[in-house]
């Protein structure tokens, strides 16, 4: 039977088969065809129960070989790397930081525990359910202590400050991330810390926090939130592969390329308009949806906001933060 585009995928991800390995199944089932070709002429008397083990042995060897297309990266490893959990993944070593005070996230998260906990673990939202107003000062007045302090000229369009939590992404990000984690919730008019949050708090620190959050912030965050773009493809499954390259080279630019070769069905589910192509669709995505609200907002890199300097260009490069090797190591 056809396998068709709408179909589950074989690899059991659970997604349909264009938007998982249909791209390079293409490639390697031609090469393992033209392998069955010349088993079945050489031993003509094979039987089918041989030939279904032959095949299984060639497709591991085949799955284990490194891809150009993957930088070098083999299926079986770009698989883990798309469905496994941060405790599974292989090739790649994640780890809490000794010190979190880098990271805007972690350290608004901090502020909001502050604040249940001098009031018997929880404090009173606004009308609107949002964060009081002080609360928010205080966490405006954090961002000279972070990298990315050196880019933010007007308050008015910083996702570090705001007046309220409408206005400062960055920290409404982080208290629907603290609620996605089931570390704080929203009751009768007030925000409450969970009471085994508090215990690990108490015990542990704000470092007890960031795996869950990080887990939240990778599998369970709508990355598409805040979007200016009706684009419904989800970039979070190929975070790890971002990340790896954007280790490696710095380039944001590189990396869009090589997310477009890599995944070319992620490539063709792009809008395409008069304004833009389908790669820079796809590059806005990469940028706004992980480069800035994921890697930015955790105070793992700093990105120059401004895209053009005397009607030049710039290039677009990121500049890594100490906390984000200090996070990731990947041991290729």
């Amino acid at each position: 039977m056809k396998l068709g585009r709408n179909d589950p995928c074989p690899c059991g991800s659970g997604k349909k088969y264009k938007r998982c390995c249909m791209s390079n199944a293409g490639k390697i089932n031609a090469q393992v065809m033209d392998d069955f070709e010349q088993i079945v002429a050489m031993n003509p008397n094979i039987t089918l129960d041989e030939l279904n083990l032959v095949a299984q042995s060639r497709m591991a060897q085949r799955n284990s070989q490194p891809l150009d297309d993957f930088c070098g990266l083999s299926p079986t490893q770009m698989s883990n790397w798309m469905y496994a959990g941060l405790a599974d993944l292989k090739e790649v070593d994640v780890k809490v930081p000794d010190d979190l005070a880098a990271s805007p996230v972690m350290s608004y998260l901090k502020l909001i525990l502050d604040e249940a906990m001098a009031n018997g673990g929880s404090f009173k939202a606004t009308a609107k359910g949002n964060l009081p107003a002080n609360l928010v000062k205080q966490a405006s007045e954090q961002l000279p202590t972070f990298a990315v302090a050196v880019y933010e000229t007007e308050p008015s369009i910083s996702d570090f400050t705001g007046s309220n939590e409408d206005k400062f992404r960055a920290l409404h990000y982080t208290r629907v991330l603290a609620e996605v984690a089931g570390i704080i919730y929203r009751r009768s008019g007030r925000y409450h810390v969970k009471k085994d949050a508090q215990k690990r708090y108490l015990n542990q620190g704000i470092s007890a926090f960031f795996m869950p959050m990080l887990e939240a912030a990778i599998y369970q965050y709508n990355w598409a939130y805040f979007g200016v773009y009706d684009v419904s493809e989800d970039l979070s499954q190929f975070w790890v592969f971002m990340l790896w390259r954007l280790q490696t080279h710095r380039s944001v630019d590189q990396l869009n390329q090589e997310l477009a070769i890599a995944f070319p069905a992620l490539l063709d589910g792009m809008p395409e308009s008069f304004h833009a192509s389908k790669q820079e669709t796809l590059s806005n995505l990469v940028e706004s949806r992980f480069v800035t609200r994921f890697l930015q907002f955790w105070g793992f890199i700093t990105l120059d906001p401004r895209r053009y300097q005397d009607g030049q260009r710039i290039e677009r490069i990121v500049n890594l933060q100490p906390l984000l090797r200090q996070t990731f190591t990947f041991l290729l």
